[in-house]
């Protein structure tokens, strides 16, 4: 059976000027994203890795270079076109969760659910991710893997097509960090999200569909597992 291309990225460039000095953060790279699948992107810092995925989000444009969501080219998109793609496409997830401090858990979320015509259920979905005693707490009130878990219902509220997540296990602990990659593995398999994940641990490699590994801006490699393992297999 055919996959399902949901974004293709051709050949895509980013220059970013510092004074009189520019940097290349991505050179000629170009990628397919399959619709369902689970993709993880390897590199060290300043590999380009986080400029892709910022691309991908219609965070930022490319310099150079096509971008297509379906039948959508964002690499040409206005503001509006953007702001529409990033409120009900994608959800992001990110290594420091950008919470919103005075508002509770459920409030967080139900800000993102507002965004949408058809979200999911707040409750529901904060339930899903473990926090169904949780929903009235501040984030300050919570814990690192709790304030994620918030960041991860916020994004999956909306029922993205696409959930890209930046060093989501970033600042947690290694217990914390490995059921993250759970609730993040279960998502893609039972809610039918594409999960893109950026990091630098290769170890998180394993868990994926396909694995893309960057360098200087480049894409060096990209390799597809037949078998991938279960987040709780995983050691780093």
């Amino acid at each position: 059976m055919a996959k399902n291309i949901l974004m293709k990225l051709d050949r895509i460039t980013k220059n970013y000027t510092m004074g009189e000095i520019t940097i290349e953060a991505l050179k000629e790279t170009s990628l397919e994203i399959v619709e369902g699948e689970l993709l993880v992107i390897l590199g060290p810092s300043g590999s380009g890795k986080s400029t892709l995925l910022n691309i991908m989000g219609g965070m930022d444009l490319p310099t150079r270079g096509l971008v297509l969501y379906g039948k959508q080219n964002l690499s040409e998109a206005g503001d509006e076109q953007l702001t529409r793609y990033r409120r009900t496409d994608v959800g992001f997830v990110f290594q420091f969760y950008n919470l919103i401090p005075d508002l509770t858990a459920r409030e967080n979320v139900e800000l993102a659910a507002s965004l949408v015509d058809n979200p999911l259920p707040v409750e529901e979905v904060l339930r899903e991710v473990g926090l169904e005693n949780r929903m009235n707490h501040f984030p300050s009130q919570l814990s690192g893997g709790e304030q994620q878990r918030v960041s991860i219902a916020r994004a999956v509220v909306k029922q993205p097509r696409l959930l890209l997540c930046d060093e989501p296990t970033g600042a947690l602990d290694y217990v914390t960090g490995k059921m993250i990659l759970g609730l993040l593995a279960k998502i893609n398999r039972e809610r039918g999200s594409t999960v893109v994940i950026v990091t630098h641990n290769t170890a998180i490699g394993g868990m994926a569909d396909r694995v893309v590994r960057m360098r200087s801006g480049k894409i060096i490699e990209i390799t597809e597992n037949r078998s991938p393992v279960s987040p709780e297999r995983i050691e780093w």
